[in-house]
């Protein structure tokens, strides 16, 4: 058997660099085989009708165990922790895979619907887990398999380590988890809890499907983590849930200062299908950080959010002692860079610390060439919002950012002893804006320079543009020209192409000469994800 290389790339916020850098920190999972270990890894067939987990409990580091294309395998399988493997022999995964030949599927690239021909099904019969984690279980690795939802929709259709308080011990958490082009779905009519609760450290999620994960009457989520310390990456997936598509928080980690941190969230197609607006189903936002620390979050489409059983934020960032247990709780160093969010009621909603529990502050969080387009409460009801900002949280980064939104661009809120709870440090620069009615305004401070004053300590508002707004009301070297004017020094605003004519001046108007707004020219090199990927699978058997 050929040995494999996986390497966890985890490039870290350093959001305390003023000059916006990005420290990479590698996390490295490789697992080089040596020739005579090689020799011992088995490759073994799992037939339809065949005991899954007395293969999954025999399997040795290396193994393969390959499963029926088209045959449903139906139980609660675990992964067991098998024993430490000598120091003196690198770490192996034990795969768990489709048996159709390898051309069937892409080579590095994400899995769509249409490669479930090519895989064997992992159905629950009941509402525990199609697919769980033993206690301190690792290096395993699924590949190619389709999994069913639960009976019911309940629960999760996978869980990477426990969120109860049966894991209240950091050496019980699983890690070194793989899952590689998995396609998951929840029932159609009945829809599903989670598809994955990531529970674990060391894992990661790449190149997947996950769709028609909704819920009537309580939260749904394609990932969610809230018991694991990470690292984690996800990255090339499809993921579509209503209540929130990623989370990590929404519930107190059993395990004592726990923080999920060192994750990465790149290259990924978010997005709520348009057929749940007006159903039962409940729909809140595509991204909450409510306990994470050192997030990159790059590159990535987000789209479709709407009013419904929240206000129609898309991201949402603020740190959450969910069940007043974990007063550790929080969500600092993120960085959000090179992503696309549009069709949307608004963009960010930012909290500094819990007003409910006592939580940690947020600090740190850099928002740098994004665009952001339809952001509309005309066409999703709402605010039309580009940034909601309160409790006081600091050094705070919006650099470079273009934004098509109907309502205000910054509106600041809440108080702190009967005064206006101050940001400290705050950089806006660089922004393409529409003013609209409100601009930058603070609650019972004004529009403009009044509002900044009100709630902000150490700012710098400059070479922001805020089309159709009035000069007088804000700090100087910031720019004002008409919405037509500014909409008119894109290429095509109305097929949604917002880079910047070659005659435009604002392509050399920023603070450090570059252009204003987003790079959309390296946006595009950034090739973010599409709904289908343009490759189309191999259709010959």
């Amino acid at each position: 058997m050929r040995s494999s290389t996986f390497v966890f790339a985890l490039v870290l916020a350093a959001v305390s660099q003023p000059s916006g850098h990005i420290a990479e920190v590698v996390f490295d999972t490789r697992e080089p085989i040596s020739p005579a270990r090689a020799l011992e890894s088995v490759e073994t067939n799992v037939p339809a009708g065949a005991d899954l987990q007395t293969f999954i409990n025999r399997a040795r580091p290396g193994d393969v165990l390959l499963l029926e294309p088209g045959a449903t395998y139906v139980g609660n399988f675990t992964l067991p922790a098998l024993p430490d493997q000598p120091s003196a022999v690198p770490a192996q995964y034990i795969t768990i895979r489709s048996a159709a030949d390898t051309s069937h599927f892409p080579a590095a690239g994400r899995v769509t619907p249409e490669h479930a021909e090519w895989m064997p099904t992992i159905r629950s019969s009941n509402g525990g887990s199609a697919l769980a984690t033993k206690p301190g279980a690792h290096h395993w690795r699924l590949q190619w398999l389709a999994f069913e939802a639960n009976s019911g929709g309940a629960g999760n259709i996978i869980s990477l380590g426990d969120g109860s308080d049966a894991q209240r011990d950091s050496t019980s958490v699983p890690h070194h988890l793989i899952l590689d082009g998995l396609i998951i779905r929840g029932d159609p009519a009945r829809g599903q809890k989670r598809a994955i609760a990531l529970n674990s450290a060391a894992t990661e999620i790449r190149n997947s499907d996950i769709r028609d994960i909704k819920a009537d009457g309580q939260d749904s989520q394609a990932i969610c983590g809230w018991n694991g310390p990470g690292p984690f990456v996800i990255e090339n997936n499809y993921l579509e849930a209503a209540g929130e598509n990623v989370m990590f928080g929404g519930s107190d980690p059993s395990i004592r200062d726990l923080v999920p941190s060192d994750i990465t969230i790149r290259h990924n197609y978010v997005t709520k299908s348009l057929a749940w607006r007006g159903s039962r189903w409940t729909v809140k936002n595509l991204l909450e950080l409510k306990n994470a620390r050192r997030v990159l979050i790059d590159s990535n489409v987000f789209e479709n959010n709407w009013v419904a059983a929240q206000t129609g934020y898309a991201l949402l960032f603020k740190p959450v002692n969910q069940d007043g247990k974990a007063p550790w709780s929080d969500a600092s160093d993120i960085t959000l860079q090179y992503n696309i969010v549009r069709h949307v009621s608004s963009a960010i909603n930012v909290l500094g610390t819990d007003y409910e529990h006592p939580s940690a502050h947020m600090r740190g969080l850099q928002i740098r060439h994004n665009l952001f387009y339809d952001v509309d409460a005309g066409r999703w009801a709402g605010d039309g919002r580009f940034l909601l900002i309160g409790g006081g949280p600091a050094h705070i980064v919006i650099d470079h950012n273009t934004v098509i939104q109907s309502g205000s661009v910054v509106q600041f809120y809440g108080t702190q002893n009967g005064k206006p709870w101050v940001i400290d440090d705050l950089q806006f620069t660089n922004n393409l804006t529409r003013h609209n009615q409100f601009g930058v305004i603070g609650e019972s401070a004004g529009i403009g320079r009044s509002a900044i004053t009100a709630y902000v300590s150490h700012d710098e508002f400059r070479r922001n543009v805020f089309a159709g707004g009035d000069q007088s009301r804000y700090p100087p070297d910031n720019l004002f020209p008409t919405v037509g004017e500014l909409m008119a020094q894109f290429m095509d605003s109305a097929h949604d192409d917002y880079r910047l004519r070659t005659t435009s001046g604002f392509r050399v108007a920023g603070t450090d000469g570059s252009m204003l707004g987003a790079n959309m020219e390296e946006l595009g090199r950034r090739k973010l994800p599409e709904r289908e990927p343009r490759s189309a699978p191999p259709r010959t058997k």
